[in-house]
């Protein structure tokens, strides 16, 4: 199937994974999700540009390399310096960029590996500058000094979504990073105030007395009739005995909670800020980036860290008499999400983009439903954080990543002072050109220097639905343009439902605006991957899986070295190893790509996350080998005759089919609508299921169990000489075999594309209806058709299920009971029919019996027993077996096991709905209740099914 010159494009891109290491199982996830959707519309006869990407990752990149520098060499960034430092983060990008394209190799992604794209390479660099400028130019970009989330640990600012928030009900002690010892969070520190030219105090709660030393004012509330006679007077300052004002704040002071008198720190703290610019306040900063105090305060205290002049203040406070108490006080402590750090509010100019305009219309396009989230329920998401959008902060002071391109005169140029006026453009000699227009003057380039902070790394990412097809370097009529034209907006955004916010609202924001169009339709967003206990799978935290061990297997020797060559923190390492050496006692086993993506795929019938086990993708593995050994067994079964054929049409086979083949191609028909269905609702899990349930427990435990008489020859009595129709009952049921294969394997293909493969061009080759095999021998099951409704419509036969139907149910209540009552063990073989038990079997009417009669043979040799059927009030034959099988011997016992597993369930689900089940249980106990119980729920319906097929063959057939 040529698709070089189709007009049906389907674009797609690949969340660009950060080049911090190598991918972990949740990308495995993405990009089994992403390629069956990609290879299903290849499939289709689409062309399919499936872009795959890196991400700089600025923050998460420059972090890893830092640790590893200071590991392996006692070295920071600045005992290298800014040039060099970079130099050893792109040496970092080069061998883990190799290393992940190689993944995602190696899991069998169909990306155009001629069109890759970083964040970082010089395609998108200028697309990133362009889009800056722009914005700036429209008045969307813009700098001011502002209170921003400063993480001491990282060095820079981070947005409000990259803050955890915390809660600690009451004192709670947490370590912090670079710290031996723990911090003490959750309690309120009260203190005292002097009024000034009085003996009279007021008391304060804080729960920061390090900041005290910021403090310019304290504040009530106007209405508090307690502090009334205080309004307009003054209070003298602990340390420094400076009168500070006594402010009235509606806003800032809530009467209820402790005191009603609040400290007021502008620098330090967003809220005092805001109240600063209410009531025209100094800004005291008194703790500087790195977390310790500075400015002019007591020279005790110079240097000190933050947490540790916290208890010196303390101490200092109690010497003074002004120490009051401490009390246990709900916080909700601010964390870095990507240190773990304690953030530290701290004002300082930076780059902000005015997202007001473009949230609006990201929010209006899915409330109008030109764009939709699936699963809706992600939709509040979506909501929540446009329609409460702030103006996103992009600067970073790092020194990996986009440098703003924004410049200013250097100090001393043309005898300027340091200025914060900024030129931005796209150039340094741009900037040159703005600042000579304005200034009036002649510069030389050297003149000016350009803004040493880089963009936040959403900022390059949430471009490239535009820029990953080389938007903006297109000019009119170009190869560029074309691809360009034909792939935006993409087809489909897929990704993980944690990042909704982080890049896929920038994406729509950003590329709207600079486009006019959304950059998708439709988001399709997956559920975290979580380690088997539940927890979120980190690097730091030494849980994580990489996907090429499930695939190729590996040692727990190996497995340990990979852990401690890695970043993991040495509280965390020996942690992290005995969940390995509990987990994986033997290593991994080989488990092969295949069987990880139909596990993966499985999953996804979950919630809002996937608690990854890996012996789920070892049971995967026997279906893998299940499909490679049927194929196998039936390849043979396939052979011609010998005499020359010519090609004919299955349909024309049709009046040669018996009921099985019939039946069989009916199913077929039905799991191919039921596949397809589920890929187009992005249901995958619903679409492996069941094209499992359909080879395993339809095609090979029945199909090929009732055909094996026909495909050997031998269904026919050897006194009958029907040479003729035993050929053509022969050649239907080869012909309906193979059509049943080659389908299993194409509808198959997007899931596990490897064995589908290989099996595939052996399946092709085997065509028992093809007169000639030498055409298109190279061709791949990719070129294949993928099976549609409209290709098997016709297949459809409600009689031939029916009746089929009916078949099985009598089969499967003769195993049931013969396994029961154990009169016939199950891998033993009687050598005459007089040695096989006897099961009798009345019919409720002609019409029954007669259709049962017809498959006594199958029924008989499926068995392994002697069926009597009779119609109802006929009796038995006088001759019949002694050998009856009783229905009463088995009902007893199994309905006990239902109440027992019954009962064991139920006392389970009362443990796990107990008060404190969620927070005092260890979660490795939680997940292994979580596992009985589902292994308790599959017992009870079990035993229910048989106890149902029991109860089939009592009723009157």
């Amino acid at each position: 199937m040529d698709t070089s010159s189709s007009n049906k494009v389907f674009s797609m891109i690949l969340p660009p994974p950060n080049v911090t290491g190598a991918l972990h199982i949740g990308h495995a996830l993405t990009i089994t999700i992403q390629d069956a959707i990609a290879r299903w519309h290849r499939m289709r006869g689409f062309d399919v540009r499936w872009l795959p990407g890196l991400d700089h990752a600025g923050i998460a990149t420059q972090s890893v390399v830092e640790r590893k520098l200071h590991k392996e060499r006692g070295l920071s960034r600045y005992d290298l310096g800014r040039e060099a430092f970079v130099d050893q983060v792109w040496q970092w990008n080069e061998q883990y960029g190799g290393k992940i394209m190689n993944q995602i190799d190696h899991l069998g992604a169909i990306v155009k590996k001629d069109q890759p794209y970083f964040t970082l390479d010089e395609q998108r660099s200028g697309a990133v500058i362009n889009a800056f400028v722009t914005l700036h130019e429209k008045g969307l970009v813009y700098r001011k000094r502002r209170m921003v989330n400063w993480c001491p640990t990282l060095q820079t600012a981070i947005s409000d979504i990259e803050v955890d928030a915390e809660q600690l009900e009451k004192a709670t002690r947490k370590m912090l990073p670079g710290r031996d010892k723990a911090v003490e969070f959750g309690v309120m520190h009260r203190f005292k105030y002097q009024v000034a030219d009085s003996d009279e105090y007021l008391e304060v709660d804080t729960t920061r007395p390090e900041t005290i030393f910021g403090d310019v004012a304290v504040a009530v509330h106007p209405d508090d009739s307690r502090y009334q006679r205080y309004h307009g007077r003054y209070v003298l300052h602990p340390f420094s005995k400076e009168m500070i004002p006594i402010v009235t704040d509606e806003t800032l002071v809530n009467m209820e909670l402790g005191t009603g008198v609040v400290k007021v720190t502008p620098a330090h703290d967003p809220k005092d800020f805001e109240c600063a610019q209410r009531h025209a306040l100094p800004e005291v900063e008194v703790i500087d980036k790195y977390g310790k105090l500075c400015g002019d305060i007591d020279q005790e205290f110079i240097g000190l860290d933050r947490f540790d002049a916290r208890q010196r203040v303390v101490e200092a406070l109690q010497k003074m008499s002004l120490y009051v108490d401490k009390l246990d006080h709900a916080t909700a402590l601010s964390i870095c999400s990507r240190s773990g750090d304690v953030i530290e509010p701290l004002l300082m100019p930076q780059w902000y983009v005015d997202c007001s305009a473009m949230a609006k219309r990201a929010a209006d396009n899915v409330r109008n439903g030109v764009m939709t989230i699936e699963p809706k329920s992600h939709a509040h998401t979506w909501f929540f954080f446009l329609d409460n959008i702030q103006d996103w902060c992009v600067s970073r002071q790092l020194w990996w990543g986009h440098r703003i391109p924004a410049y200013r005169l250097k100090p001393g140029a043309i005898g300027a002072e340091a200025s914060d006026k900024w030129f931005v453009a796209a150039s340094l000699t741009e900037a040159r050109q703005k600042a000579e227009t304005e200034l009036g003057c002649e510069l030389r380039d050297e003149d000016l220097e350009q803004d040493m902070d880089v963009l936040d790394t959403w900022f390059s990412s949430g471009l490239l639905p535009l820029s990953a097809f080389g938007w903006p370097n297109a000019s009119s009529g170009d190869a560029v343009t074309q691809d360009l034209s034909a792939s935006y907006p993409l087809d489909i955004m897929e990704t993980g439902s944690d990042i909704l916010f982080f890049w896929v609202a920038r994406m729509a924001m950003l590329c709207e605006e600079f486009s006019g169009r959304v950059p998708f339709e439709k988001v399709l967003l997956h559920p975290m991957v979580r380690d088997k206990a539940g927890r979120k799978m980190s690097k730091s935290l030494g849980n994580v899986i990489d996907p090429l061990h499930v695939i190729n297997g590996i040692s727990l020797d190996q497995l340990l070295s990979d852990l401690q060559g890695g970043n993991v923190g040495s509280r965390e390492l020996q942690k992290a190893e005995k969940e390995l050496q509990k987990e994986f006692p033997k290593g991994i086993p080989t488990c092969g790509a295949d069987a990880l993506r139909f596990t993966l795929a499985s999953y996804l019938q979950q919630g809002r996350q996937i608690n990854m086990d890996v012996q789920r993708v070892v049971s995967y593995r026997h279906f893998c080998n299940k499909l490679w050994n049927a194929v196998r067994y039936a390849l043979p079964l396939l052979e011609r005759d010998d005499e020359a054929l010519e090609s004919v049409d299955l349909a024309l086979l049709r009046d040669d089919m018996t009921l099985a083949d019939r039946w069989i191609l009916s199913r077929l028909a039905a799991v191919t609508s039921e596949v397809n269905d589920g890929i187009a609702a992005n249901q995958l899990a619903t679409s492996v299921s069941a094209i499992q349930r359909f080879f395993v427990q339809e095609l090979c435990d029945v199909y090929i169990e009732f055909s094996k008489p026909v495909l050997y020859g031998n269904r026919l009595e050897e006194d009958d000489d029907c040479t003729e129709e035993r050929r053509a009952r022969k050649r239907s049921a080869q012909a309906t075999l193979h059509r049943c294969l080659d389908y299993s394997m194409r509808l198959l293909h997007p899931f596990t594309p490897f064995v589908t493969e290989e099996l595939w061009q052996r399946i092709r080759e085997a065509d028992p209806l093809t007169a000639s095999r030498e055409e298109d021998v190279e061709t791949s099951i990719l070129c294949a058709e993928y099976p549609e409704q409209s290709h098997v419509s016709s297949w459809i036969d409600a009689d031939a299920e029916e009746r089929m139907a009916l078949v099985i149910d009598v089969i499967h209540g003769i195993r049931s009971l013969r396994h029961t009552v154990k009169v016939l063990a199950p891998n033993a073989t009687p050598t005459a029919d007089s040695e096989r038990p006897t099961v009798r079997i009345d019919c409720s009417n002609a019409t029954v019996y007669s259709e049962l009669k017809d498959a006594q043979r199958d029924v008989e040799t499926l068995c392994r027993v002697n069926v009597d059927f009779a119609v109802s009030g006929d009796g038995f034959p006088s001759s019949s077996s002694p050998h009856v099988l009783s229905h009463s011997v088995s009902d007893s016992c199994r309905e006990k096991r239902v109440a027992k597993s019954t009962s064991a369930a139920e006392a389970l689900v009362r443990r796990q709905q107990g008060p404190h089940y969620v927070t005092k249980v260890p979660e490795t106990v939680q997940a292994q209740d979580a596992q009985r119980l589902v292994q308790l729920q599959t017992e009870i319906q079990a035993t229910e099914k048989s106890l149902v097929a029991l109860h089939e063959l009592q009723r009157l057939y």
